[in-house]
């Protein structure tokens, strides 16, 4: 389902920080869909999306849909593998597999791959495949052909934006072939998940029009720019025609601590990010900018998820990029995912970055997201467990996801204009366990850009455009909010960084008419949201990550429980910088609301759900993981001379770690021309580097046939190996084998 683009550029477009993914997670806190999402959809029921919808026709029975299915895996050890590697303090913290061996202890078996994929293409699917992470079959397949399969008819309809897409008209049923296989099917339903209205990017008219709708009384976060800009003219004046010219890169990564690093020369070097899109992206954009400011445009490739050709130039991808460059100039590699907006094809968008070995990521990035109610409708639980299980893989391989925590402050879901809808609600993926949230914030600066005061986004003067922030109804709370959130679900932001419009940040961007239009001829302009703050956060995190790279460390991995075991030390004040004042409820200003407080957020000092844990310094994050990251484990092999195994029952083996870790050793043992018969050792622990002398003790069995081996004076040969163990038991990394000649 995946084609590769040229290595060049072709542009983006603006959304908000409201698209979909699938994403879910919970093996830091099993969680279920409460009744209140749970009612209104079935994991393989009725599609909800037909209740705001006119059926308008039968499908189109030739029409191609793009499927997602996913399989039936290990779950719980995949969750229970994933928080061991996650969580600081643990001894297997930090001890990563690779995407590979994921796969094949915890996806599904080659015999359960082969069994699906036969069986789609018997019915007459084509481009079936099984992923590499070992958790999603993809397939194409025609409207006539899906229906009779998976025995729903399908139809037609008209949502009141006037698009049209496919959706099932009955209960979708798993066919018996494919029982306790896969767990359901992802692409039935082809609605667009993004909102009808984006974005992030404010004309001028409608500065104006939004302006003039803000009561005078009402407390704002916007603010003029302030500090000292640096770049070319232009860029310095982007938005200055709305007399709001936005804060260029030199200030908002002095502001968020980056300079120190880059003294350093740290700018992440050899380290890739992956950003999912759903526009595309011009590469002159990328250069003009870089340009103005002073510094290079890595490596950029595209790919994409259903999609056969570079996706139309907008304004999110070019946001995404730019602030992205701007953050990590040095990085090795910018990976670009451009997906249709559809369940199956954002749900595959975020497996996509793990499917080679040679293009793993260490950032995910994801300025995209849909209110949790909705993408519960869109995927079912099906879709939403799938994503779970992709998340926990990502964090399991040492991979951070990053998604923003939307725009809309804590009213996240969507009317069909655009508005927001006078309820609390947050915004998925942000939501997950598995994903840092990030959230919004404003900033004012001293002359050096060292940051003077911050409060959260929540810019009343355009009425309904603040951080999002809240409780999810979707998942628990995890093992790390523990004591830091009252009530047992998981809530948002993590971590929140600038996101206010006003006055925003400066680039530039020709797409027309996203960008360029009517209202605003010029390509600099200023932008903001958290579908901003979260590329800026990526960027900082992949420079950590070279940092740790460097000095032999392991990836972050998940942040997430390393941020709540920091924001609770007395390292916090190195780390976050409070963002006390306004909170991020929009209630009192929503459209055709009631006009009373939804009752979230507030903002204050610690831990709130109007901002996290406040805004991230990265070099003070970056000298604490340090500290905290465990090193890379180095371990060798060494067999003691003049061993008399049989005599002793037993080899020796020398085992040496050069940091905390779990091993053990095993030899194969050859008797004559005898098939060799393998012993293995008992599993030991180092709390430190150093070396642990190991038996590996024979069985009574083993020995009479050792025994009468040498009696019959037969070669006998052991190899010799030292094993890594990993958090489940099993061997993750083995040394070289030694020979050991057995004579007594």
């Amino acid at each position: 389902m995946g084609s590769r683009y040229a290595n060049r550029g072709f542009a983006i477009g603006s959304r908000r920080a409201l698209l979909v993914a699938g994403s879910c997670a919970f093996a830091l806190g099993v969680t279920s869909a409460p009744a209140a999402l749970a009612a209104g959809v079935a994991g393989l029921g009725v599609s909800p999306s037909i209740s705001h919808a006119a059926r308008i026709a039968a499908a189109p029975a030739a029409q191609p849909l793009q499927l997602v299915l996913p399989l039936q895996v290990d779950g719980a050890g995949l969750g229970r593998f994933a928080t061991a590697v996650s969580t600081p303090g643990s001894p297997f913290y930090g001890r990563y597999l690779s995407v590979a061996a994921l796969a094949r202890r915890f996806g599904a078996s080659k015999r359960e791959r082969a069994r699906v994929i036969g069986i789609l293409r018997a019915n007459g699917a084509t481009d079936v495949k099984v992923d590499a992470t070992g958790l999603l079959a993809e397939a194409t397949m025609s409207a006539h052909l899906a229906e009779r399969l998976f025995e729903t008819p399908l139809a037609e309809y008209r949502s009141a934006d006037r698009t049209r897409f496919l959706a099932p008209m009955a209960a979708v049923r798993v066919p018996a072939p494919l029982r306790g296989l896969v767990a359901g099917v992802v692409g039935l339903d082809t609605e667009s998940l993004i909102p009808s209205v984006a974005s992030s990017f404010l004309s001028a008219e409608s500065r104006v029009r939004l302006t003039a709708r803000a009561a005078a009384a009402q407390p704002s976060s916007s603010l003029p720019r302030s500090g000292t800009p640096a770049g070319c003219t232009a860029g310095i004046d982007a938005g200055a025609q709305d007399n709001n010219p936005g804060f260029t890169p030199n200030q908002y990564l002095t502001a968020y601590d980056f300079a120190p690093l880059y003294t350093a020369g740290d700018m992440g070097q050899g380290e890739r990010v992956a950003l999912i899109e759903i526009d595309g992206y011009d590469y002159t954009d990328l250069t003009t900018f870089a340009q103005c400011f002073g510094f290079r445009v890595p490596p950029v490739s595209g790919y994409g998820v259903g999609v056969a050709h570079p996706l139309a130039p907008m304004g999110e991808a070019t946001l995404d990029l730019e602030v992205l460059d701007a953050a990590a100039p040095g990085l090795r590699a910018i990976d670009v995912y451009e997906t249709d907006s559809d369940a199956a094809d954002t749900l595959a968008a975020f497996a996509a970055p793990l499917q080679k070995a040679s293009r793993k990521p260490q950032v995910i990035s994801a300025s995209l997201g849909l209110c949790e109610s909705e993408a519960y409708d869109a995927s079912g639980a099906v879709g939403i467990d799938a994503s779970k299980r992709i998340l926990e893989l990502a964090a399991a391989a040492g991979v951070s996801v990053l998604a923003a925590s939307g725009d809309n402050g804590s009213a996240d879901c969507q009317d069909q204009s655009g508005e927001p809808i006078d309820a609390l609600a947050v915004n998925f993926p942000a939501s997950s366990p598995w994903v840092t949230a990030v959230g919004g914030t404003n900033l004012s600066l001293t002359a050096a850009n060292q940051i003077a005061g911050q409060q959260v986004w929540n810019d009343t003067t355009i009425a309904t455009a603040a951080g999002g922030g809240g409780v999810s109804g979707l998942f628990a709370r995890p093992t790390y909010q523990a004591g830091v959130v009252p009530v047992n679900r998981r809530e948002i932001p993590d971590v929140s960084m600038l996101a206010d419009l006003l006055p925003g940040y400066s680039i530039y961007c020709t797409a027309a008419p996203a960008c360029v239009n009517t209202q605003n001829s010029s390509p600099w302009l200023t932008v903001g949201g958290t579908s901003a703050a979260t590329p800026l956060l990526a960027g900082g995190i992949a420079i950590i990550d070279q940092v740790l790279s460097a000095s032999h460390h392991e990836n972050l991995g998940l942040l997430n429980p390393l941020l709540y075991k920091l924001g609770g030390s007395s390292a916090a004040g190195g780390v976050f910088s409070d963002v006390p004042t306004i909170g991020n409820d929009i209630g009192p200003y929503i459209p055709g609301g009631n006009g009373q407080l939804l009752g979230c957020c507030t903002a204050g000092p610690g831990y709130n759900d109007a901002s996290g844990w406040g805004s991230v310094a990265i070099a003070g994050l970056a000298a604490q993981a340090e500290q905290l990251v465990p090193s890379i484990v180095g371990f060798s092999l060494a067999l003691p001379r003049h061993q008399q195994p049989v005599a002793h029952r037993e080899l020796l083996a020398s085992v040496a770690c050069s940091a905390a870790c779990s091993i053990g050793a095993f030899a194969d043992v050859k008797v004559g021309r005898s098939k060799p018969f393998v012993v293995t050792s008992k599993l030991f622990s180092r709390s430190s580097k150093g070396d642990k002398m190991i038996p590996v003790k024979f069985s009574p069995g083993q020995l009479h046939t050792l025994r009468t081996a040498l009696a019959q004076h037969k070669k006998i040969v052991a190899t010799v190996y030292g094993a890594l163990i990993d958090a489940l038991g099993a061997i993750q990394n083995q040394t070289s084998g030694k020979k050991l000649r057995i004579s007594s």
